[in-house]
């Protein structure tokens, strides 16, 4: 019986998608331009507690979910044995590799960003350090488990606020939010509430925060350009948000310079046309006729993905999109020179497409998760169910 797996595919400079040959000088191994699955490389020490045969039926199938910073991926198996495996860039080794990360036994959930590795347990949240000079336990709180948000509240969140990826970790947020997810861009932030509203704030000097100008708010500011319709999902990327609403439509605002809105893109255009000329000798002629460019779109805009299907989930990378559809395929749009659109080449997109290698491979899309510079994906077989 085949069950979801893993698959990764983009920046692989650290082998965190693909270990890396030691010694060997691979030419391109920073690059994997189509999906792999992450298999071994996701979690080497499954093996102690499924090879347990005293109990096979709860150890049969862990249940991984995979947070991803620049340089690393953290694989958080949540049933059986909790615990997180960090792979890619490990601080106090001179080569790339995997770890099991000992402090996150008996975690429910985890983020990573380059300096802190962060663990929710069912009473307590900690932040750990990741320095070369060694791990250490730089923040914690208790987790009020008697608090009936608790359970729908996700990571950054935690009781009274959120834990932001540089110093100072915890910042305080306003209980009458009712914030029930929040995602972090590279310098803003994206919180919906649970009455569906979305909130931004931080930087907003490339539209990110979608006020419709390109000005920074230090508190929680509501988009009114999307007062009236609820969402039901936010995600940050680099310079760029998005959110889904309760319908299943698309909006993305920000920074649109490869492409990442999903809106026409001068810079692609022009090193499209740097490459035609190269290569034939000839400019191509865009196929578009109206020539109007997005560099800064400071509103929110409704995406077209071209299957009309709703939209379930969405990720933002630094310069790149994908969103999985109700029908459970998988489209990217962006920047996509390391291969993080996972269509087989380093081209860039201003228009959302469909992964053939999920869709013609028979699989149905579950999650996915973007880091800055790679996409991480978990799919099943279309006829193994997959709940």
């Amino acid at each position: 019986k085949k069950s979801m797996s893993w698959f990764g595919f983009g920046f692989n400079g650290f082998g965190q998608i693909v270990p890396k040959r030691t010694g060997g000088k691979d030419e391109g191994a920073d690059k994997v331009l189509s999906p792999v699955v992450l298999e071994r490389s996701l979690c080497t020490c499954e093996g102690r507690t499924s090879s347990n045969p005293t109990n096979k039926s709860e150890t049969s199938e862990p249940e991984v979910k995979v947070a991803a910073s620049w340089s690393q991926i953290a694989a958080i198996q949540i049933n059986g044995d909790p615990h997180v495996c960090i792979s890619g860039f490990i601080s106090d080794s001179h080569e790339q590799h995997q770890r099991l990360a000992p402090e996150s036994k008996g975690c429910q959930e985890a983020l990573i960003s380059e300096r802190y590795l962060t663990l929710r347990f069912a009473d307590r949240v900690e932040c750990w350090s990741l320095k070369p000079s060694g791990k250490s336990l730089v923040w914690s709180g208790v987790q009020d488990v008697s608090a009936d948000t608790g359970s729908t509240v996700t990571l950054p969140l935690v009781p009274g606020g959120y834990i932001a990826s540089k110093p100072p970790l915890f910042r305080p947020i306003s209980s009458k939010l009712c914030a029930v997810s929040l995602a972090l861009g590279t310098e803003h932030a994206v919180l919906l509430t649970s009455s569906g509203s979305v909130y931004s704030w931080g930087s907003g000097s490339h539209g990110q925060l979608g006020h419709g100008s390109l000005v920074s708010e230090d508190e929680p500011r509501a988009l009114e350009a999307l007062l009236g319709v609820p969402m039901k999902y936010v995600a940050a990327g680099g310079w760029h948000s998005a959110c889904i609403s309760a319908g299943g439509d698309l909006y993305v605002w920000g920074w649109n310079e490869s492409g990442q809105i999903g809106l026409p893109s001068k810079g692609l255009k022009d090193q499209s046309q740097r490459e035609s000329s190269t290569e034939t000798g000839e400019l191509m002629v865009d196929k578009r006729e109206d020539n109007v460019f997005i560099a800064i779109q400071a509103f929110p805009a409704l995406v077209d993905v071209p299957e009309e299907s709703e939209i379930r989930k969405v990720s933002c990378g630094s310069r790149h999109t994908a969103s999985i559809t109700n029908s459970g395929n998988l489209y990217t749009w962006g920047w996509g020179h390391y291969g993080q659109l996972g269509h087989g080449s380093k081209c860039s997109s201003d228009e959302p497409k469909v992964v053939e290698y999920f869709s013609n491979g028979g699989m149905i899309v579950e999650d996915v998760v973007c880091g800055p510079w790679n996409t991480f994906v978990s799919a099943a077989p279309r006829d193994h169910p997959t709940s």
